[in-house]
């Protein structure tokens, strides 16, 4: 009787817990300053994007989303050495996020949104990450665009569970 419910309340916590366990384990095998892209590559697997700056260093992206409340960035140097792993849903980049910033720019900040949704009416792109799970509820971090692509606001809501 009970099962159900509980399942919907439970599963979903147990696969991000489940990613989150592995992705340490993965992450723990990595040594920023030695590991190499062939290291990398090899524990993490291809990157669901790369960022490449100016000087040669790039960024690759490993979303855990629209499941999991965390996207890393691995940094790697032009030297091909890993420099940096980052979690980047964090509140300090959230509060980074400002009007006038382009898709690319959130992108590159935040990493893979878990949900994207069109407001028609509303002329309006909404990007959303999550990032608490609470008995009941998903919080959800927004972010909302414009038709030109270009940030208007930011906002938070819950989504009930269950």
């Amino acid at each position: 009787m009970f099962a159900r419910p509980l399942a919907g309340i439970f599963l979903p916590a147990l696969i991000a817990v489940g990613f989150s366990a592995c992705d340490v384990d993965r992450l723990s095998k990595l040594r920023p300053g030695s590991s190499t892209t062939d290291d990398v590559r090899q524990i993490m697997g291809n990157p669901s994007l790369e960022w490449r700056d100016a000087d040669g260093t790039r960024i690759w992206e490993y979303p855990r989303t629209p499941e999991g409340m965390v996207n890393y960035m691995l940094v790697i140097g032009p030297d091909h050495v890993l420099r940096e792993v980052r979690q980047v849903l964090t509140e300090e980049n959230f509060n980074r996020v400002r009007p006038g910033m382009t898709r690319d720019q959130v992108r590159y900040l935040l990493g893979q949104p878990a949900h994207q949704s069109r407001f028609p009416l509303k002329q309006e792109t909404v990007w959303d990450w999550k990032t608490k799970v609470e008995p009941g509820m998903e919080w959800y971090f927004n972010v909302h665009f414009n038709d030109g692509g270009v940030v208007t606001g930011t906002s938070t809501n819950f989504v009930p569970k269950g």
